[in-house]
């Protein structure tokens, strides 16, 4: 088993470049990413805000002529792929203009290339040996794997950021009702005191 991983390992060959990374996005501010694709390349692009607002931000991607290819107002989430035409530099831009006073939390995954096959070998009309099988397959496991592990921190991270917003408000809350409650305490005091004090001054004018 030991050896089958470390073949897996050594035969490992791809040429997928990728970036994944979650940034501040302050109101009224846009931040943009470039990146130098050559012609023919299939890229895609994964984001999804994680915290802010109303967990919304304004997002675009233009070509090396300023060409827009993708125009989105206030998405939540979304994918978008895209197959290059021309070589350059291509832009992606997220926008948090709209909102005057909540900054957002984005995640953002980046993908451009083709995956090749793990082994050369693969791409003929040839059947897979043993070895070659299980590599496959290992390999597609750990792409799920991934994956999956992508989403359930996605998740996680927005779960979590709600339920310290939520915690927040609930404390606040509380801490209002109880000053309320004092004052309205202080208040019954006061006023059950002036009734006394009434009281006892009309008594001593009528002796």
């Amino acid at each position: 088993m030991l050896f089958l991983g470390l073949c897996c390992l050594l035969l490992h060959v791809s040429v997928v470049f990728g970036t994944e990374l979650t940034f501040e996005l302050s109101d009224n501010e846009k931040q943009c990413f470039y990146e130098e694709l050559q012609k023919d390349v299939k890229f895609e692009i994964d984001f999804q805000v994680i915290a802010g607002g109303n967990y919304d931000v304004d997002g675009f991607v233009t070509d090396p002529q300023n060409n827009v290819l993708y125009n989105e107002k206030k998405k939540q989430y979304d994918t978008f792929s895209h197959t290059t035409a021309i070589e350059g530099v291509y832009k992606v831009c997220f926008s948090n203009e709209f909102s005057t006073f909540t900054h957002k939390t984005v995640y953002l995954d980046f993908r451009h290339g083709d995956e090749e096959p793990l082994m050369r070998s693969m791409t003929g009309a040839t059947a897979l040996t043993q070895l070659e099988s299980s590599c496959l397959s290992i390999h597609e496991i750990l792409k799920a794997v991934d994956d999956s592990q992508t989403w359930y921190r996605l998740r996680e991270a927005h779960d979590r950021t709600k339920a310290e917003h939520l915690l927040e408000r609930v404390t606040y809350w509380s801490i209002g009702e109880t000053v309320l409650l004092f004052v309205i305490g202080v208040g019954q005091v006061m006023m059950l005191r002036s009734f006394f004090s009434e009281r006892k001054g009309s008594v001593a004018a009528a002796t």
